[in-house]
């Protein structure tokens, strides 16, 4: 085992409560592991990740409210150093690109998590990226994709606050609710709700529902 100044300091983020009290015994068996903090959704992962610190942020992707991919595009532009590894159920390209252009440095499949998490943190710390390798044939053919410019991604379109509005709309919330959860008005909440109408040209609650289950900005 690579010997290092200090325990790497994880913040753990999953709103499933059993896995995440296996994954927290895990780290918790690793004597160069160090739990700082735990999150179980993407807003108090901003949070946390300012008031701790941490080394290495484990950050699962489908959440409500606030989901992995944006809660990494906005916990690295506030601070480009930080290392973040998705953590999903998910293997299709929308979770696992959409968590890679967010700038995390590993992405592993929950169903490997107990055997992988300790090798991706080690690597991830030690300055390398991993990814569980039956995601790999997904980042080749996106890339293979992207470069042919057979892949145009309209989220790429949205600014973070239409992102998270766009979720809260998918997951039924109303204007009151978006107002007070994200700390702006109602008429600003209003103003971005026509902004994703006329970016996406989708009308409807129902249309811009299935564009984000299809995006995987949320879960089906």
């Amino acid at each position: 085992m690579q010997p290092y100044e200090h325990p790497i300091r994880l913040l753990l983020v999953d709103d499933h409560q059993i896995l995440r009290d296996g994954l927290k015994k895990a780290i918790q068996q690793e004597p160069d592991f160090e739990l700082a903090g735990e999150a179980d959704n993407g807003r108090e992962a901003l949070i946390l990740s300012q008031e701790i610190k941490p080394d290495i942020i484990i950050m699962d992707v489908s959440m409500q409210g606030l989901n992995g991919i944006e809660a990494s595009r906005q916990i690295i532009k506030q601070n480009p150093g930080q290392k973040i590894i998705g953590l999903s159920m998910h293997s299709d390209r929308h979770y696992v690109m959409g968590m890679l252009k967010a700038g995390v440095c590993g992405y592993i499949l929950k169903t490997n998590a107990f055997e992988e998490l300790a090798q991706a943190v080690r690597k991830v710390f030690s300055g390398e990226s991993y990814v569980s390798s039956q995601i790999t044939g997904i980042i080749i053919d996106s890339a293979i994709s992207t470069s042919s410019g057979l892949i145009a991604d309209e989220t790429e379109e949205l600014s973070s606050r239409e992102i998270e509005i766009l979720q809260l709309i998918a997951e039924g919330k109303n204007t009151e609710y978006m107002a007070g959860q994200l700390n702006i008005s109602k008429r600003t909440v209003e103003n971005h709700r026509q902004s994703l109408r006329n970016k996406l040209k989708l009308n409807t609650i129902a249309d811009l529902t299935r564009y984000a289950i299809r995006k995987g900005i949320v879960s089906p």
